[in-house]
């Protein structure tokens, strides 16, 4: 089985050169791959199903294409698409997966998720998720016009900025406490997860266990390629 991992590719309309990377590795590295997983944070911003821009509908043609070549997709929620719904899967025919998910393979044991949850420290943020992932909080947002919609992704963007830069760089990034929890409650032996942008490779409380940080895709992409017992990090490039 070959595995591919990616995460915070942050696809927008204001950033065309990573649409088209992002185009590219589609066609380059995902086609004969078993199963790629998109660890949340595709589109910068997805504020329904209904969206119905050019961007949108290139992204959802790519990835049906690759889908018909026999890739099998998967799609966790980020921080910023996690309105993404059965709608959107439908049309890329793509499986959504629950915030962690885990994978057996040979002797290992790989836990994907987006990060987010494990940013325990982040207590604002964390109640903040809380709120906008209920049920009702989403039924009324997507209840919206898309023109107050965009408005409010725009409003949420810029008040996260803005918070981000007034916390310490620490309580943005994982709790290790929390990854060393989440990793014995599963028995995993691999963790791969998104959100920090801060890509690299960390052993975990002085064990075998590793944990691999996807980074956010700008002048180049991240992503992780799992096959028989390996697991590489590497730079997705023009």
């Amino acid at each position: 089985m070959s595995i591919l991992c990616i995460s915070d590719i942050h696809l927008s309309e204001a950033r065309p050169s990573v649409t088209e990377l992002f185009f590219k590795f589609l066609t380059r590295e995902a086609e004969g791959v078993d199963e790629l997983y998109i660890l949340g944070d595709l589109f910068d911003s997805w504020i329904g199903d209904d969206e119905n821009s050019q961007l949108a509908e290139d992204v959802k043609r790519n990835l049906a294409r690759l889908s018909d070549t026999g890739t099998k997709l998967f799609l966790q929620h980020g921080n910023r698409d996690f309105l993404i719904g059965e709608k959107f899967l439908s049309r890329i025919k793509a499986t959504l997966l629950d915030d962690y998910h885990l994978i057996e393979y040979k002797d290992h044991r790989l836990l994907l998720t987006h990060g987010d949850l494990l940013c325990t420290d982040d207590v604002d943020y964390q109640n903040f998720r809380k709120k906008v992932r209920k049920p009702l909080c989403q039924w009324f947002i997507l209840g919206l016009p898309l023109f107050i919609r965009k408005r409010l992704a725009n409003y949420w963007r810029k008040q996260s900025s803005k918070a981000n830069v007034k916390k310490p760089s620490d309580i943005m990034e994982v709790n290790l406490g929390a990854v060393a929890s989440v990793m014995d409650c599963n028995a995993a032996t691999l963790l791969v997860h998104g959100h920090t942008h801060r890509p690299g490779r960390h052993g975990v409380d002085a064990t075998e266990k590793e944990r691999i940080v996807l980074g956010e895709w700008n002048a180049h992409g991240w992503a992780v390629s799992v096959s028989n017992d390996s697991a590489v990090l590497f730079k997705v490039k023009f």
